[in-house]
């Protein structure tokens, strides 16, 4: 996004997905837009065990169920859950989920830390 843009509309269908270290990505809001936040659409079936160092993550269900650990505990997810995901906080999902992720502050992707 450049500074005469005020806004930016991004379609989901127009993104092409790619895996990463939760499962498939299409990134609708990137760290080159400059928005305040990333937001990303995942497909997850079984994520990898990992942190990240200067971000936090808000994950929202749009479908699907699965389960997700942080640290040692273990969460059930389903539609329409939020799970707030501080910065530093190891965690992996795993299911047939697709979620909405919003990444505070934007640079997500350049700070994820795998641990398996």
């Amino acid at each position: 996004m450049n500074p005469a843009t005020i806004f930016l509309r991004r379609d989901l269908a127009d993104v092409q997905p790619w895996a990463e270290t939760c499962g498939q990505i299409r990134p609708l809001l990137e760290e080159n837009d400059a928005a305040a936040a990333e937001v990303h659409h995942l497909q997850i079936t079984n994520a990898k065990l990992h942190y990240h160092q200067r971000t936090d993550e808000i994950y929202y269900v749009l479908d699907g169920q699965g389960r997700m650990r942080l640290e040692d505990e273990e969460i059930e997810l389903h539609q329409d859950v939020v799970v707030y995901v501080p910065r530093g906080v190891k965690h992996k999902a795993w299911g047939n989920l697709k979620v909405l992720v919003v990444c505070i502050p934007r640079g997500v992707l350049n700070d994820v830390h795998e641990l398996e």
